[in-house]
């Protein structure tokens, strides 16, 4: 066994059979034949219905944040527990990927319990041999996963296909002898019944628990961002169908004393012509397949969990076989699952299962909860990498789904609840051991300088990745009320995202101007404050302005936070050249782009459609300036604008070519963006100056011009720019990665 990644091979499983099949099979399975009718005896039709309602409310809105997330990054194994690491950190990741392991190894045992009861009870001789039956089921699982998750997934076909004839055999039956009189007394909840309503919502819950199995398959598909929205919602859209079904026509055929002691040979008695076999033979599919997903599931989380090294217990783990089974997981996951069948191994008359039900319905609703809150912080934080192909999302919704899972975990059992919140807490703060060594201050008024100064030294541990990239930009904005272009689109570059900084220098020696450096920082606040501009002034003192230029770009910074971006305002003093050239040096020699604003005023208020060109001429320079359209297009005042990529080329022959690499681009990057081909050999002022006179914005990228050559810099791109609306010349250092 070896810790690499699965390879490209094997990822090979389709929507339907990586990620539907196995969903469908787990929401299909030990619940719909087993406890459905138990809970509608109980219930009754309309309680059962809400409790159906309630559970698909809680997965449609999970399956909303997790297509968000799918969908927004390169996802690989692990399922869940990748996708909430790479969004709320390694610390909620490895203990969301361990409670998740946990749910997923007790589903196990869970379904194979179901099936042996099913078994003992569609053959009553068999009861002696309850245990019997649950180990030798577990072994035949085991092997046939062991084998590998191809086997597996052939396999399922051929179970949807008898559990398929099965439902369709108990709904025909149920509907030929459907009673409107026993409809209408099964509306209501028993009269007499010991359960109340949230204790059977626990035991129905992990009917829709499936769609995780297919979210688990994640490393074993062809295209996982496509993939895990599209059969995770088709499976959860297939399954409230035919549960909803089985409510509606299992209250009008079945009366409620048989729902609640037979709920499973009452399916039987549904099916016409005495095929009642048919129902067996579909709940012995609908089991097996729910526990095979399970073992193939959990154990491609515990490898995950393994290989990102989180948890010293865990890395024996992330071992897989050269076609990328992770076979040590799941022995042990085996190992778990055989002792929790040992001590249910009597069955209980179905208490075993239920008890059981109950403790997977708590840690997936933990699970689920987590989910959503991932995708609620991604979403709500206004993350500029937060891009998803998945545009059915908001972080509403992802916090609505949140507060129900824990609301409903509570609602159910709060000591259990509180157990798990303690449970999750824990191994919370036993994850973090490894991944971060922070500390909290315990005084009252200190309590946001500790949380702040605790963050900056996590994040000055953790490695830099463009896809965690933000604008934290350095505004040289002089006297901010004589150039107010300047300052707002540094706030709208910022757009709540960033950090801008207005800095202003004053030259002469410190002793004298001390007084004045009071006043100007006095300003730029006031300016601030007036303007409503999310900014932190900053003013230094030093002998001459590119020495205090110099200083400023050297040691501006909070912590790991220190600039990116420079920004400078153009200058059209011919005296200043060399001077203005040299800044512009200074802050790329120290690692930051650079953005030139050639300032042809704010956008008039009343123009509504507006537009933003980006001359594509590279991926260097193009990357950031794409990035910078789109956070500029995030604010409320360039709310609908229409991004725009010109790309120029001089024959029609390099057409195809040009205009497939830049629909690559623009798919990677998941921004609405439209392409622009031009096939010309005009100059090139002509060409700006046709096709983007009316954008209300133009980002052009330069190359760092010499001393030497400045002059001519100068000269050249006043000459391009002029007569046009206010452009934006970028140099980057290639930090900013479109496509992450």
């Amino acid at each position: 066994m070896t810790t690499r990644t699965p390879s490209s091979e094997a990822a090979k499983f389709s929507t339907f059979g990586g990620v539907f099949t196995p969903s469908i099979l787990t929401i299909l399975g030990v619940i719909m034949f087993m406890r459905a009718g138990f809970v509608l005896g109980h219930a009754g039709i309309l309680s059962t219905l809400l409790i159906l309602g309630i559970s698909k409310l809680i997965t449609i809105l999970t399956g909303l944040s997790i297509s968000a997330i799918a969908t927004n990054t390169d996802v690989k194994g692990g399922g869940a527990y990748f996708l909430i690491s790479r969004t709320l950190g390694p610390e909620f990741g490895g203990t969301i990927g361990l409670a998740l392991y946990m749910a997923q190894t007790l589903s196990v045992p869970f379904y194979i319990l179901g099936f042996t009861e099913a078994v003992v009870t569609t053959v009553p001789v068999l009861k002696p041999w309850f245990a019997a039956i649950s180990f030798i089921t577990m072994a035949l699982i085991f092997l046939v996963t062991f084998k590998g998750a191809d086997l597996a997934i052939k396999a399922q076909y051929f179970i949807m296909g008898i559990l398929g004839i099965s439902i369709l055999a108990f709904m025909g039956g149920g509907l030929l002898k459907f009673d409107h009189a026993m409809f209408a007394v099964n509306f209501r909840p028993h009269p007499d019944s010991e359960f109340q309503f949230w204790p059977l919502f626990a035991i129905y819950f992990p009917a829709v628990t499936g769609i995780m199995a297919g979210v688990n398959m994640s490393g074993d598909l062809k295209n996982p961002s496509k993939s895990i929205p599209l059969g995770t919602f088709a499976a959860i859209g297939v399954g409230l169908l035919i549960y909803g079904g089985q409510i509606l026509i299992c209250g009008g055929s079945v009366a409620r004393e048989d729902l609640i002691t037979r709920p499973y040979q009452s399916l039987m008695n549904m099916v016409p012509l005495h095929l009642g076999i048919l129902v067996a033979f579909g709940v012995f599919a609908a089991t097996l397949s729910s526990a095979l997903g399970s073992l193939l599931g959990a154990p491609r989380i515990l490898q995950s969990l393994g290989k990102d090294r989180l948890l010293t217990p865990a890395n024996p783990f992330a071992a897989t076989t050269r076609s990328g089974e992770p076979r040590r997981a799941l022995l042990l996951t085996t190992g778990i699952s055989i002792i929790v069948l040992y001590f249910a191994r009597g069955g209980g008359e179905g208490g075993a299962l239920n008890v059981v039900a109950s403790v997977v319905t708590m840690l997936f609703l933990w699970t689920y909860g987590i989910t959503n809150l991932a995708a609620f912080v991604e979403s709500f934080s206004r993350n500029p990498s937060f891009r998803p192909r998945f545009k059915l999302f908001h972080w509403f919704p992802a916090l609505v789904g949140a507060l129900s899972c824990f609301a409903v975990a509570f609602l159910i059992d709060p000591v259990t609840a509180l157990g798990a919140v303690v449970l999750i807490v824990l191994l919370f703060m036993y994850v973090r051991r490894y991944v971060s060594a922070s500390s909290f201050g315990d005084a009252r008024h200190g309590f946001y300088y500790s949380r702040t100064r605790d963050n900056l030294f996590t994040l000055a541990q953790m490695p830099i990745h463009s896809k965690n990239w933000r604008p934290t930009i350095i505004v040289f904005s002089g006297n901010p009320n004589n150039r107010l272009t300047l300052v707002q689109y540094a706030d709208w570059l910022g757009s709540g995202r960033g950090i801008i900084t207005l800095a202003g220098i004053l030259t002469g020696d410190f002793d004298r101007m001390v007084e004045q450096r009071n006043q100007y920082l006095s300003t730029l606040r006031t300016f601030i404050r007036d303007n409503r501009i999310r900014a932190f002034p900053e003013v230094l003192v030093a002998p001459d302005f590119e020495l205090g230029l110099n200083q400023f770009l050297q040691v501006t910074s909070i912590g790991p936070i220190k600039p990116n971006v420079a920004l400078f305002g153009w200058t059209y003093d011919e005296n200043r050249i060399g001077s203005f050239i040299q800044s512009i040096r200074t802050s790329t020699q120290l690692g930051m782009s650079t953005l030139l604003l050639h300032d042809h005023g704010l956008p008039p208020a009343k123009i509504k459609k507006r537009s933003i060109d980006i001359w594509w001429r590279g991926n260097k320079n193009g990357s950031l300036m794409v990035i910078l359209a789109y956070l500029l297009s995030l604010n409320r005042t360039w709310s609908g604008t229409t991004i725009r990529i010109l790309r120029l080329i001089p024959d029609a022959a390099q057409h195809n070519a040009t205009h497939a690499e830049m629909h690559s681009l623009i798919e990677a990057s998941r921004m609405k963006i439209t392409i622009k081909i031009i096939i010309s050999r005009d100059p090139f002022p002509e060409l700006l100056r046709t096709y983007s006179r009316d954008a209300t914005a133009i980002f052009l990228g330069f190359s760092l011009p010499t001393a030497e050559n400045a002059p001519v810099f100068h000269r050249s791109y006043n000459a391009l720019v002029k007569g046009l609306p206010t452009t934006l010349l970028v140099h980057s250092t290639g930090e900013a990665d479109l496509t992450s």
